[in-house]
């Protein structure tokens, strides 16, 4: 069965009604991602892939939820659908290697953060920290690091990313060790990735580049989606402003 890559994005809209998602509107407004269907002709079953997410919109079909993009190379992703169909077909076609999973959406409020309560988080580091905006240097370090690329691995490189991205840094000795970044970008917004090396953590890093990447969106007009990946993102979450809309189910799968 053939798998065509879907050129008119205003095709699928009608798929895509409902999906609460920054990473959808993304693909939708032309900023990233590549979408298929078995079906170029009548598109009723679609895949959408921005970054390591894949959705599945419309009617369950095998062959799609079987399809790796040529272009993918990692051997992860988090698979996403709202029909329970979908669901049965990734653990028919990846059994064990698809880990069931629940994350937490975030409401989008606009006018739910504390501007001065973001101030207070975002100054409170210790000397032997500081706290930037990525720049060319700091941006080359987070691509150089394997736990840190994720903060900038959706652009093309440092002059995209200057272009279309934004981001924060904690450095300990001129060394990136936690990062807030836009993993995704769309009209008026991104979504946020954190990230700190693993012997840095749970010193309060993330809440500081958090904190202080939420105030430099709003500075911009932008908003900084946020998606829970865990309970612990979701504590930070609201920590910083943000409230709990509903968990849902994903499935991460190994050796894709």
């Amino acid at each position: 069965m053939c798998i065509y890559e879907i050129k008119n994005k205003k095709s699928i809209e009608k798929l895509a009604e409902g999906w609460n998602e920054t990473l959808i509107w993304s693909y939708l407004q032309g900023y990233m991602g590549t979408a298929y269907t078995n079906n170029i002709e009548t598109i009723e079953s679609v895949q959408i892939v921005v970054g390591d997410f894949c959705f599945f919109l419309g009617e369950p079909k095998e062959e799609i939820v079987n399809h790796k993009p040529e272009f993918f190379k990692s051997d992860f992703i988090i698979m996403v659908a709202k029909d329970e169909g979908w669901f049965e077909l990734i653990e028919k076609v990846y059994s064990e290697r698809a880990v069931k999973r629940e994350r937490y959406a975030i409401k989008k409020e606009i006018d739910s953060f504390d501007k001065e309560k973001l101030k207070i988080i975002a100054e409170t580091l210790e000397k032997s920290y500081e706290v930037k905006m990525i720049d060319e240097k700091i941006y080359n370090q987070i691509m150089n690091n394997k736990w840190s690329m994720d903060l900038c691995s959706q652009f093309k490189d440092y002059k995209d990313y200057k272009l279309r991205g934004i981001g924060t840094a904690v450095l300990k000795d001129g060394e990136i060790v936690s990062g807030a970044s836009s993993y995704t970008v769309y009209n008026g917004g991104i979504e946020i990735e954190i990230d700190t090396r693993r012997d840095e953590r749970r010193k309060g890093l993330a809440s500081v580049c958090a904190a202080k990447l939420i105030l430099e969106c709003l500075d911009r007009n932008l908003y900084p989606s946020w998606d829970a990946q865990n309970k612990w993102s979701l504590a930070l979450a609201e920590k910083l402003g943000y409230h709990f809309f509903k968990a849902y189910p994903v499935y991460e799968v190994n050796n894709y």
